[in-house]
C-alpha cells in the first residue's frame, strides 16, 4: 500500500507531488477533490474523485460524475482529458469524452447528494459506469497500482498529460446549457463581426439572433431558414425581406477577423444541438435579449406550471365552456407561450412588439401551435393606435371590431404577462446609475396617464392597464405582475382611477420566472373592468415554486393608510446634538436592507438620531429589521402604528437592546455614544470617551453631566431600564464578546460592534469585510450573541402587528 494510515488531504498532497509535480494542481474546482492543470494555461487534463481507503473504482467515479453534473461544471469551463479516482494503493483514469453522454440524459435528478449511496441516482450511474468499464476497450490499461505499477503509471502521464493533445469530443450543447456558451460566445465571437450593434438594435435585431444562425448550422451554414439571421459560411445574412418593388432584398455582415474568433471558438462546441432541443431554444429568444431590451419590451417567459394554472383560474372564473364565448388577445405575447394550451384558436389573438418574435410564432403554427397566422401580428401596444388593418392600421379587421363593439368587449379578455420595468430602480436610488431611459418613459402611455396616475405610469405593466381599463372598456383583464399597485404609496392614484372588480387570483414566486431578479410575489389577477368598484382588500391563493398550495394572503389598499415613514417622520430632530444617522428606505419589507443606523451620513433618506427621538429610532430600526423578508412578504408595508406602543416600557427596551447590538456605528467617525457596558464590565484597559448609552440605560444621565451634551425632553429619559430576561441574554452575550475583544489587545479602547467584528473578520482584497472569522472563539461568541438577537427578536415580532405597524 502507498499511502497507508494517512489523512485523504495528504494523500492528495502526495499524488500532486510525487505524480504531478510538474502541473498546477492547486486549483479548486467547485467540490471536486483533485485537478491537475497545465500551469499557466486554463486547459484542465484531469478532475477526479480521492479516497482514503481503498475504495471500489466504479463507486468513486460515480461520485464524482455526480458531483460535477450537480454542479454542472462542464458548462462553466472546458472539461478535462480525463476523468479519474484514486485511493490509497491505486489509481484510475477514464477518457472524459467516454463517460460525458451520461452527463445529458433526459429527467434525472442530479440535486441529490454526490456521496449518498443509497439514492436511485447513485444506483443509475453506477450501473452506466460499470458498463462503459466493461465493454470490449481494455480498461485495465488505465488503472494503476502505486506500488507495483508505478512505471507504468509514469510512462501513461507522461504519454497523456501533454499541452493540447486532448482528443476529447466536442462540448454538447442543449437546452440547459445554450445560455452559458451564449455568454462565452458574447466575449469571443460577437466583436469579431463586424456591424453597427446599436443600430442593429433599433432594427430589432439582436446579437442573440447571430448566436442563433451559428448554433443551428452545420458546416457553417444555419439550418433553420425562419431566422431573422443565417450564417453562410464566412458571412451572415440579415434583414432579409421584400422591397417595394416586389424583389428580394437583404443585408451582409462580414467577420472584421477573418473569421478567426469564430472558427476557434466554435472548435470547441458540436453543434448543431440535438434537433429535439431546436424549438426550446428558439421559442426561448427572450434569454438572448440584452438587459436593457428586455426590461424595455418585456421579453419574459411565462414558466409552463403557471400558463397551465392561469388557465385553470380562467376557467373556474369564465366557466369551462369560456374559450367558446370569449375572445383572447395577449398584447404582450413574446413567442407565444402564454397561449400554449388554448384550444379555440378562431378566438385567439397575439401581438408583440418584435417581428423576430412574430417570426417565431409564424414557425410555431407551421409547427402545429393552435393559433392563425393572421391573427398573431407585430404592435406596439404603448405606442401604436387602435386602428384595422384594411385603414392602414395594424390590427387585424375582426380584432378591431371586437373592440369597437360595445357588447364584443365585454367577451373580451386581455390574458398578459406585460414587461415589469419601472423607469428607476434600486441602482437609481442609490445613485450607481441613471434611470432606465427608455424604459418606462418614452411611450405614448406614458404621456396620456401621467397626469391620471401619477408616479404609477413609471411601470410599464401599469401603462398596459391603464390603456386597456381607459381605451377597452368593459373588457376583462387577465395578468401576471408584481403587486405594488395593491398597495404600494405610490400608487393611491392609480387606485383612484383604476375601479374593478377582483374575480379571482393567486400569487407566486417571482425566481420561477427567468431572468426576474429578487424575491417577491408576482400575482395572477383576474378583474372585471365592466363593474367598477374601489379595491379595498384581496384574499389570494398562495403556491409556492412547486406548484403546491400553502394558504392565502391578503392586500390591503392603501387609501387613507398612512406610513411608517410618515409616523417616524413626526419625530426628526436637526436641533439637538446628533449621535448616530438613522437610514430610512421605502415603506416595505423589501427595502429591510437599506436599513441601517451608521455614524455616517453618505447615504440618501437619511436622519439624525438624537437624544430627542431615540427610542422611537430603536423602535423604528427594530420593527423593520425583525420580520424576516421572504418572497410573500416583499411587498407587505410598514404602517403608521396605534399608541398601544407609548405605554409598553418592555417592548421599548426590547427594541433599545435589539438596535445596540445590531448597528453599523463606527469609532473612526468620532466619539462612540454607542457602547452599553462600564469599563470593569469588560475588562477594558483604559477610560471610554463616551459613558452616554450605558449612563442612558441606568438613568444617570444628568447626575453625570450630559444635560450639557443632550437637552433632556422628558424624565422618562432618565430612568433606569429593566430589560426582560430576553434582552438580559442579549445584554450578557455582548459583554462576553466586548471582553473578549478587549483581552485579545483590540487596539481601539472605544470600539464599537462593527470595530470588533471588523477586527477578527478582517477584509478581503475589495476592502469588504469577510462573512466569517479564523478565530474560532471569536466565532463562537459571535454565533451566541445572533442566536440571543434571534430569540428577542421572536420576542418582539407578535407586538409589530399588535400595535399596527403590519397588518396580519
Amino acid at each position: 500500500m502507498k499511502y497507508p494510515n494517512i489523512r485523504e488531504e495528504e494523500i492528495k498532497n502526495s499524488v500532486a507531488t510525487d505524480l504531478f509535480k510538474d502541473f498546477d494542481c492547486d486549483k479548486i474546482v467547485g467540490f471536486i477533490d483533485f485537478a491537475v492543470k497545465v500551469k499557466f494555461n486554463d486547459e484542465y487534463l484531469l478532475w477526479a474523485e480521492a479516497k482514503q481507503k481503498s475504495t471500489d473504482i466504479v463507486a468513486m467515479l460515480t461520485q464524482l460524475v455526480l458531483t460535477i453534473g450537480k454542479a454542472r461544471t462542464f458548462d462553466k469551463m472546458m472539461p478535462p482529458s480525463f476523468l479519474g479516482c484514486f485511493d490509497c494503493e491505486k489509481i484510475a483514469f477514464v477518457p472524459y469524452s467516454e463517460i460525458q453522454h451520461v452527463f445529458y440524459q433526459n429527467d434525472f435528478n442530479w440535486k441529490v447528494t454526490p456521496s449518498n449511496t443509497e439514492t436511485k441516482e447513485f444506483q443509475q450511474v453506477y450501473v452506466q459506469i460499470s458498463k462503459i468499464l466493461n465493454n470490449d476497450t481494455p480498461w485495465d490499461t488505465y488503472v494503476f497500482d502505486f506500488e507495483r505499477e508505478e512505471k507504468e503509471l509514469r510512462r501513461f502521464i507522461r504519454e497523456n498529460f501533454i499541452v493540447g493533445k486532448s482528443d476529447i469530443s466536442k462540448i454538447k450543447i442543449d437546452k440547459n446549457n445554450f445560455i452559458i456558451i451564449y455568454n462565452k460566445w458574447l466575449e469571443s465571437v460577437k466583436p469579431s463581426i463586424a456591424v453597427n450593434w446599436d443600430a442593429t438594435k433599433k432594427a430589432g435585431i439582436i446579437d442573440g439572433d447571430f448566436y442563433l444562425a451559428d448554433l443551428l448550422s452545420t458546416e457553417n451554414s444555419t439550418i433553420k431558414e425562419n431566422l431573422f439571421v443565417l450564417l453562410h459560411s464566412n458571412f451572415y445574412e440579415i434583414d432579409r425581406k421584400i422591397s417595394e418593388t416586389g424583389l428580394f432584398t437583404s443585408s451582409r455582415a462580414n467577420f472584421s477577423d477573418n473569421q478567426k474568433a469564430h472558427t476557434h471558438f466554435w472548435n470547441k462546441y458540436e453543434r448543431p444541438p440535438r434537433e429535439e432541443y431546436w424549438d426550446y431554444i428558439v421559442n426561448r429568444r427572450d434569454l438572448l435579449v440584452p438587459q436593457d431590451v428586455r426590461e424595455r419590451k418585456g421579453s419574459y417567459f411565462t414558466p409552463p406550471q403557471w400558463v397551465e394554472l392561469s388557465q385553470r383560474y380562467l376557467a373556474d372564473v369564465f366557466g369551462e365552456d369560456w374559450q367558446d364565448e370569449y375572445y383572447v388577445w395577449d398584447c404582450a405575447a413574446g413567442t407565444g407561450n402564454l397561449l400554449a394550451g388554448l384550444v379555440n384558436k378562431d378566438r385567439i389573438f397575439a401581438s408583440t412588439l418584435d417581428k423576430q418574435d412574430v417570426d417565431v410564432m409564424h414557425d410555431r403554427i407551421k409547427a402545429g401551435a393552435n393559433l392563425w397566422k393572421n391573427q398573431v401580428f407585430q404592435f406596439d401596444f404603448l405606442n401604436d393606435e387602435f386602428l384595422p388593418q384594411s385603414k392602414n392600421g395594424k390590427l387585424p379587421d375582426e380584432l378591431y371590431n371586437i373592440i369597437s363593439d360595445e357588447n364584443k368587449r365585454k367577451k373580451l379578455v386581455i390574458y398578459i404577462n406585460p414587461p415589469y420595468a419601472e423607469a428607476a430602480s434600486s441602482a437609481t436610488v442609490r445613485g450607481t446609475r441613471n434611470n432606465k431611459t427608455g424604459v418606462a418613459l418614452s411611450h405614448k402611455t406614458h404621456d396620456k396617464y401621467i397626469s391620471i396616475i401619477g408616479n404609477a405610469v413609471n411601470e410599464l405593466s401599469t401603462q398596459f392597464v391603464a390603456r386597456i381599463y381607459d381605451e377597452i372598456k368593459d373588457s376583462k383583464l387577465a395578468f401576471f405582475s408584481k403587486l405594488a399597485y395593491l398597495n404600494g404609496a405610490n400608487y393611491k392614484k392609480f387606485r383612484n382611477f383604476f375601479r374593478a372588480k377582483l374575480l379571482n387570483g393567486f400569487i407566486i414566486p417571482s425566481y420561477t420566472f427567468d431572468n426576474v431578479n429578487g424575491k417577491f410575489p408576482i400575482g395572477f389577477l383576474i378583474w372585471n373592468t365592466e363593474q367598477k368598484e374601489h379595491f379595498i382588500t384581496a384574499n389570494v391563493d398562495v403556491f409556492d415554486s412547486k406548484g403546491l398550495f400553502i394558504g392565502k394572503k391578503k392586500y390591503f389598499d392603501g387609501k387613507d393608510i398612512k406610513y411608517i415613514n410618515d409616523w417616524y417622520r413626526k419625530f426628526y430632530d436637526n436641533e439637538n446634538v446628533s449621535f448616530g444617522i438613522m437610514n430610512t428606505r421605502g415603506n416595505d419589507v423589501q427595502n429591510q436592507n437599506y436599513i441601517r443606523i451608521s455614524s455616517d451620513n453618505n447615504f440618501n433618506h437619511t436622519n439624525p438620531i438624537t437624544i430627542k427621538n431615540f427610542i422611537q429610532s430603536c423602535i423604528y430600526f427594530s420593527v423593520r429589521k425583525i420580520i424576516e423578508a421572504t418572497w410573500l412578504n416583499d411587498r407587505d408595508q410598514f404602517l403608521y402604528p396605534n399608541k398601544q406602543w407609548e405605554k409598553d416600557l418592555e417592548f421599548q427596551n426590547d427594541c433599545l437592546a435589539y438596535t445596540l447590538f445590531n448597528n453599523n456605528i463606527q469609532s473612526k467617525y468620532g466619539k462612540n455614544h454607542w457602547l452599553p457596558f462600564a469599563e470593569q464590565e469588560i475588562n477594558a484597559k483604559n477610560k471610554f470617551e463616551s459613558h452616554f448609552m450605558h449612563d442612558f440605560i441606568t438613568g444617570k444621565l444628568v447626575q453625570n453631566g450630559y444635560s450639557t451634551l443632550f437637552e433632556q425632553q422628558e424624565n422618562k429619559m432618565c430612568i433606569k431600564r429593566e430589560f426582560s430576561p430576553a434582552a438580559t441574554a442579549v445584554f450578557d452575550a455582548g459583554r462576553e464578546l466586548w471582553r473578549y475583544y478587549h483581552e485579545n489587545a483590540g487596539n481601539k479602547i472605544n470600539a464599537s460592534l462593527y470595530d470588533i467584528r471588523e477586527y477578527f473578520q478582517g477584509r478581503n482584497e475589495g476592502g469588504k469585510m469577510n462573512n466569517t472569522s479564523e478565530d474560532a472563539h471569536y466565532t463562537t461568541l459571535i454565533g451566541n450573541l445572533r442566536e440571543a438577537l434571534k430569540i428577542l427578536a421572536k420576542q418582539i415580532e407578535p407586538k409589530v402587528y399588535e400595535y399596527g405597524f403590519l397588518k396580519a
